[in-house]
């Protein structure tokens, strides 16, 4: 194969390749707003897009391991696999923020994986409150009036990309009340479906 000198034929090499891909040129115009953020996968740090998970009901939870809170974990595996067919994906974002999260992605994602089995996707370590918490998170406690305030803050987001509600880290993966939105949100059609 050839190799091309960056530049003009390098340019037109890349407009071709992004006409060659219908389908990642056509994800932003289809993705809620909310969904348009791009995260490192916490188990090996490929670029992972939220707009993967449009149309889904997203359970968002900020996550730490040397919490009191740490055993929601369990619950909310369970969860995501009660409701994951139904179309409920949890996402879990580890953060520091509360000083409850010391280790480096690889050590948060074998505690994890072999303390609680977690399977629901999870993202590299970020931060999720004040000047530097992600544009998501900022997105969501705007949309929903609050902010994390410890660790397994969970934010509810409907089929259509929107935060519909948010619950303090007291709120358990097994309250019925959460488990109520969950299902309301579930019941949902997925937009554009037919």
């Amino acid at each position: 194969m050839k190799s091309m000198h960056l530049g003009i034929p390098f340019a037109a090499a890349l407009v071709a390749a992004s006409f060659s891909a219908p389908a990642q040129a056509a994800e932003p115009a289809s993705c809620p707003a909310t969904l348009q953020h791009v995260f490192p996968r916490l188990q090996d740090e490929k670029p992972q897009s939220l707009c993967q998970y449009s149309g889904k009901v997203l359970l968002v939870v900020n996550t730490a391991s040397y919490c009191g809170f740490t055993g929601q974990y369990e619950g909310l595996e369970q969860l995501y696999a009660r409701y994951r067919d139904q179309g409920l994906v949890v996402l879990g974002f580890p953060s520091n923020d509360f000083a409850q999260e010391s280790g480096n992605n690889q050590q948060i994602a074998e505690f994890c994986a072999n303390t609680y089995g977690v399977k629901f996707p999870m993202f590299a370590k970020s931060s999720v409150t004040g000047a530097q918490a992600s544009p998501f998170f900022r997105q969501l406690a705007e949309a929903t009036g609050q902010k994390p305030r410890w660790n397994f803050y969970k934010y509810l987001i409907g089929r259509d990309g929107k935060p519909v509600a948010s619950y303090s880290s007291m709120t358990g993966p097994d309250s019925k009340g959460l488990l109520r939105d969950i299902e309301r949100q579930l019941a949902q059609p997925v937009p554009g479906a037919r």
